[in-house]
C-alpha cells in the first residue's frame, strides 16, 4: 500500500533469470529517489521509494519485505539514525541489509552508523549511480549467502 508521497516501482516483464530484490530507498530529494529507483528497476529489482522515515516504517509495517533498506542520514524531521533506532525497536526489516547512502563522509558518522546496526555505508558524491546499484546488489547477495 502506498500513499501519495511513496512510489512503488515494479519491474515490468523482466525475465525470470533476472528477477531481482525488494529494495526500500529513503531520500528526501525526489530527483535522487527517482533516479536510483529507475537504476534499480532497470536491473530487475522492485523498489519502494520513500521521502521520510515515517513512510519507510509504514511500508515495512504494511508488509513490504525488503531485502535492503537504503537510506540517507540527513533528512528533515527524523534522520537516518532515528530510522535505525526505530527499525531495531520495532524489529522491522530484520532480514534486510541496511545501507546508508549519504553525502556524510566523516569517519565519526560512518562509525556511528555501523554501531547502530548498518551493514554498509556509501558516500553519494564519490560513487556513480551504477556503482551504487552494483554495490548494493552485491551486498544483498552476500547477505543471502551467509
Amino acid at each position: 500500500m502506498t500513499d501519495e508521497n511513496t512510489k512503488e516501482f515494479a519491474s515490468e516483464e523482466v525475465p525470470s533469470s533476472k528477477k531481482g530484490f525488494n529494495i526500500l530507498i529513503l531520500d528526501d530529494d525526489r530527483f535522487l529517489l527517482d533516479m536510483y529507483s529507475l537504476k534499480f528497476t532497470q536491473e530487475g529489482n522492485t523498489i519502494q521509494a520513500c521521502l521520510s522515515v515515517d513512510e519507510v516504517l509504514t511500508a515495512l509495517r504494511n508488509g513490504f519485505a525488503a531485502d535492503a533498506i537504503v537510506f540517507d542520514l540527513v533528512l528533515p524531521n527524523k534522520d537516518g539514525f532515528e530510522l535505525l533506532r526505530s527499525l531495531k525497536e520495532e524489529k522491522l526489516g530484520e532480514k534486510a541489509v541496511l545501507i546508508a547512502l549519504t553525502n556524510q563522509g566523516e569517519d565519526e558518522e560512518r562509525k556511528k552508523t555501523e554501531e547502530m546496526g548498518a551493514d554498509g555505508y556509501i558516500v553519494k558524491a564519490s560513487t556513480v549511480p551504477s556503482e551504487v546499484v552494483t554495490t548494493i546488489v552485491g551486498m544483498i547477495k552476500e547477505h543471502h549467502a551467509a
